[in-house]
C-alpha cells in the first residue's frame, strides 16, 4: 500500500502544480505515490453534452466552445496512462505524468488548446507527448481506445465517493489508511513550495486530512499558476 494517492488529470494546471509538491514532499520523507486517474471531461459530462436550453433548465453553467475538444485531450492522455500501469506499474505512470505536465504546462503546450480565433487542436499536443514520451506504438493506440474508461472512471469515482461530487482536481488521499476521512480535495496552490516549506505545508495539511468531519475551508483569490 502507498502512503499517499494522487488522483489527476493531466490537463489541470492546478492539479501538476500540487503533484510537484506531492513529489518534493515524498522524496524527502520517504513517501510512496501510488498515481491514479481521475477525469475533468467525466466530472463535467453533463455540462459538455448538455444544450444551452438544458444547462439553464439544470441551473448549471454549459461548457465553454472547444471544451469538448480539450476534454477529449485528457481523455485520450489517461487512457495511454492507463495502458502504461497496465504494461508497466505505477512508476511508469508517474514518468508519464510529469512528461505531460513539463510539456503542457511547464512547457506551455496547453496554451495550443485555445487562441483569440477560438480553440486549438490539442490532439497535435497529445501526439507531441507521445513523441516526447517515447511510447510504444501499442502504447498510443491506447489514445483511441475506450476500452481503458472503464478504470478512468472507476476511480474518478472512487475520489468523488471520498471527498463528494462538488469539487475537481487535485484529489489526494494523504493517510491510506483512513482513505474515506483522510481524502480532500486540495491544496490548490498556484506555486510549488520547496524544501521546509513544502514539509511544513504537509504537516498541517495532513492533520487537517486527518480530522474527523471536516468538510472545507476555502478562499477564491489565487495567483497565475507558477511552474518552477
Amino acid at each position: 500500500m502507498a502512503d499517499i494517492e494522487f488522483f489527476f488529470d493531466p490537463l489541470c494546471p492546478w492539479a501538476w502544480i500540487t503533484s510537484r509538491f506531492v513529489v518534493e514532499v515524498a522524496e524527502q520523507r520517504d513517501l510512496s505515490v501510488e498515481w491514479r486517474f481521475i477525469s475533468l471531461a467525466m466530472i463535467n459530462e453533463v455540462r459538455l453534452n448538455a444544450t444551452p436550453e438544458e444547462a439553464a433548465e439544470l441551473g448549471i453553467e454549459p461548457a465553454p466552445p472547444g471544451f469538448a475538444a480539450v476534454a477529449a485531450a485528457g481523455a485520450s492522455l489517461l487512457r495511454i496512462a492507463a495502458a502504461i500501469r497496465q504494461e508497466s506499474g505505477n512508476e511508469a505512470v508517474g514518468e508519464f505524468y510529469t512528461t505531460c505536465g513539463n510539456l503542457l504546462h511547464k512547457g506551455g503546450r496547453s496554451a495550443a488548446f485555445w487562441s483569440s480565433d477560438g480553440p486549438g487542436d490539442p490532439s497535435e499536443v497529445v501526439n507531441e507527448i507521445i513523441a516526447e514520451a517515447n511510447l510504444s506504438p501499442e502504447i498510443a493506440a491506447a489514445a483511441d481506445q475506450d476500452e481503458f474508461d472503464v478504470v478512468v472512471r472507476a476511480e474518478t469515482d472512487l475520489a468523488l465517493e471520498r471527498t463528494g461530487k462538488d469539487v475537481g482536481t487535485p484529489i489526494i488521499t494523504f493517510d491510506t489508511t483512513r482513505p474515506n476521512e483522510a481524502t480532500l480535495f486540495g491544496p490548490v496552490i498556484n506555486r510549488i513550495p520547496r524544501g521546509e516549506e513544502a514539509l511544513q505545508l504537509w504537516d498541517a495539511m495532513w492533520i487537517v486530512a486527518r480530522t474527523p468531519g471536516l468538510a472545507e475551508f476555502k478562499r477564491s483569490l489565487r495567483g497565475a499558476p507558477n511552474f518552477d
